[in-house]
């Protein structure tokens, strides 16, 4: 029976490590899981150490070839700059623009696409330099979390499945040894209060150790034959493939990266960095200023840069909302997180999980014990007033 309690007071605490997502309760009087409560800090304490390790954001965005980046924007504007064009004059001079010469409007479109490649280079240069100014990733991090908060769920469930399950099946042997020593005590002294008492030891001490075997001992210790480290410890290397894989794949995707970049906190910044690259396209090119100024006169030409400028703003979040492009990049970054975090010291790579574990331990503890001591409870019920 107390195998039995060890097991499930085990896959309970587990269970309750995940679900519910959302609180469910009134007022103080209900429970998260702990996973999804704290997910948050879990996924800053994550960055921070890894970023801390490698440097800073810029870093990262130099392993992800900035020459690649280049070369998907101009693949992805090049066929769509004549529409572009189109739909920024539409907007400015619709009258004009429907009047111009076909052969004009032609070497508009050919000038533009000539400029485009220079002008890519140097925006992403100068994007690769401020990027730890212009993305606020712990920001990113907290807006994803809050919309899907089994993300961090999921996460963890793939990448410590292993452990989890170690951990649960570790209860019924933990609970096997507490109870054969209960039972000689029950035999001698067999009180109303001794199985309740016991199963809620059983319970408590279960749940303790099962959660201390994920952590600790923080490294590779020989207690007679057998090797002990900390099961999450042991798997650092596997672990961190795993976790790096999926929040590359669903947290720091190049899309949301660039959806921060223009929508985030710094989103002025941004855009003034756009504007400033994409200026020279009118104002270095002294027959197409003229040109322009004279069509649409000296507000027009302001309201073209303006209107160019927003265009560009939109085009910039349809290139990198490609879903081939953020696959492909998707395991560079991976890669940059896994080795880091398999870079990290243990007490480090502990610290990504501990610190939010540790404020629930206590909970997770005595709801083990009150469900040891109803089991108890049962069990005495069973043996003192049911016959069979």
């Amino acid at each position: 029976m107390a195998a039995v309690v060890g097991w499930l007071t085990n896959w309970l605490a587990i269970q309750m490590s995940f679900y519910p997502v959302q609180f469910i309760g009134v007022g103080l009087i209900g429970w998260q899981g702990v996973i999804p409560r704290k997910a948050e800090k879990m996924a800053h304490i994550c960055i921070d150490r890894t970023l801390r390790q490698f440097g800073d954001l810029n870093a990262v965005y130099q392993k992800l070839e900035p020459q690649r980046i280049v070369e998907q924007v101009i693949s992805q504007v090049t066929p769509r700059m004549d529409e572009y064009i189109d739909e920024v004059m539409y907007e400015i001079q619709p009258v004009l623009w429907d009047n111009l010469p076909l052969f004009v409007k032609k070497r508009i479109y050919q000038w533009a696409r000539e400029q485009l490649p220079s002008r890519v280079e140097e925006l992403v240069e100068d994007f690769g330099d401020d990027l730890d100014e212009l993305v606020d990733l712990k920001a990113l991090l907290s807006r994803e979390l809050e919309k899907h908060p089994d993300m961090m769920n999921r996460i963890f469930q793939q990448a410590g499945a292993v452990e989890l399950q170690s951990v649960i099946n570790r209860g019924a042997v933990i609970g096997g040894i507490l109870g054969a020593v209960l039972v000689p005590l029950w035999t001698r002294y067999p009180e109303p209060w001794l199985l309740p008492l016991g199963g809620f030891v059983v319970g408590f001490v279960t749940n303790w150790i099962a959660i201390n075997l994920i952590f600790a001992p923080l490294k590779p210790r020989r207690i007679l034959f057998w090797k002990v480290q900390g099961l999450f410890l042991r798997r650092q290397p596997e672990i961190s493939d795993v976790w790096a894989r999926l929040v590359a794949e669903e947290l720091i995707t190049v899309e949301k990266v660039a959806d921060a970049m223009i929508n985030g906190s710094h989103g002025d910044r941004t855009r003034a960095i756009i504007q400033k690259h994409l200026r020279p396209l009118l104002d270095n090119s002294v027959i197409m200023k003229l040109t322009a100024q004279v069509t649409v006169g000296m507000t027009g030409y302001t309201e073209l840069k303006k209107a160019m400028n927003q265009k560009a703003v939109l085009a910039t979040r349809d290139v990198f909302s490609d879903p081939a492009f953020n696959r492909e990049r998707a395991p560079v970054v991976a890669e940059v997180l896994s080795g880091q975090m398999k870079a990290l010291k243990p007490d480090e790579f502990q610290d990504i999980l501990r610190p939010a574990f540790r404020e629930e331990e206590v909970q997770l503890m005595i709801v083990g014990g009150i469900f040891g001591a109803l089991a108890g409870l049962l069990q005495f019920v069973s043996l003192n007033y049911l016959n069979f």
